[in-house]
């Protein structure tokens, strides 16, 4: 019965289970009828990104800063991009650099091969 359904999500809603947004959106569609009502917090499978469109998008997003620089600005790209501060890169790229001695090469070729802003 509809009055069931919008008293079950009423209660699930004041017990804290689901937010405003869902509760109206889930009243929303039992009211227009919708046979079945999602109440999971995945979105829907036209909204999921697969992993390979969201390593091109930071990919392709990634570019060297040219306010947030020491050298290159690849570490400021990196963080402007990966969300860490670029103070981390700075240190991970050192750490690099002192205990395998690759991260010189590494700098390099990302200053190369990465974009300006």
């Amino acid at each position: 019965m509809l009055s069931d359904e919008i008293k079950r999500l009423h209660d699930l809603h004041q017990a804290g289970a689901l937010s405003d947004a869902e509760f109206e959106q889930a009243k929303a569609r039992i009211l227009s009828g919708a046979s079945t009502v999602s109440l999971s917090k995945e979105p829907p499978a036209t909204e999921r990104i697969s992993f390979d469109q969201h390593r091109d998008d930071l990919l392709s997003g990634l570019r060297r800063s040219r306010t947030d620089r020491w050298l290159g600005g690849v570490c400021g790209g990196l963080a402007r991009t990966y969300g860490l501060e670029s103070w981390v890169w700075r240190l991970i790229l050192v750490l690099f650099v002192l205990t395998f001695g690759f991260g010189i090469l590494i700098y390099l070729l990302l200053w190369v091969f990465i974009p300006e802003e």
